[in-house]
């Protein structure tokens, strides 16, 4: 339904950062990158982060947020770890969420520029 997402960011060096350590576990990576952009993705890039003047001004109340998908548990743990050691802020540590669902298994940072992450596993 989604081709892609993309978010602004104060600074482009710093979210490559943080994005390139977190999203490592998922199995996303840099696809594409410019002075002012970097694409992230599996196979294309479906997330992309702009350097931006004004970026959404983070907002805990708004209810935004941006889910990632994982393999397995063991990489909703590993990305959570990977995204603290890198500049986010714990939201949530990784566990099962069963008011969520039987097999619901997530994590949820923040990032460097207060956008909430959640990274998702339905896998036993």
């Amino acid at each position: 339904m989604v081709s892609h997402v993309s978010i602004g960011v104060k600074d482009i060096a710093r979210a490559r950062g943080f994005y390139d350590a977190a999203m490592k576990p998922l199995g996303y990576k840099c696809l594409v990158e410019g002075a002012e952009y970097l694409g992230y993705g599996a196979k294309a890039p479906e997330f992309w982060l702009l350097a931006a003047k004004h970026p959404v001004p983070a907002n805990d109340a708004s209810g935004l947020h941006f889910c990632f998908d994982a393999a397995q548990r063991a990489d909703v743990d590993a990305f959570y770890t990977a995204a603290l050691k890198s500049g986010g802020r714990d939201n949530g540590k990784p566990g099962l969420r069963a008011d969520y669902g039987e097999n619901y298994y997530a994590a949820f940072v923040v990032d460097p520029d207060g956008y909430r992450l959640e990274v998702y596993c339905s896998a036993k």
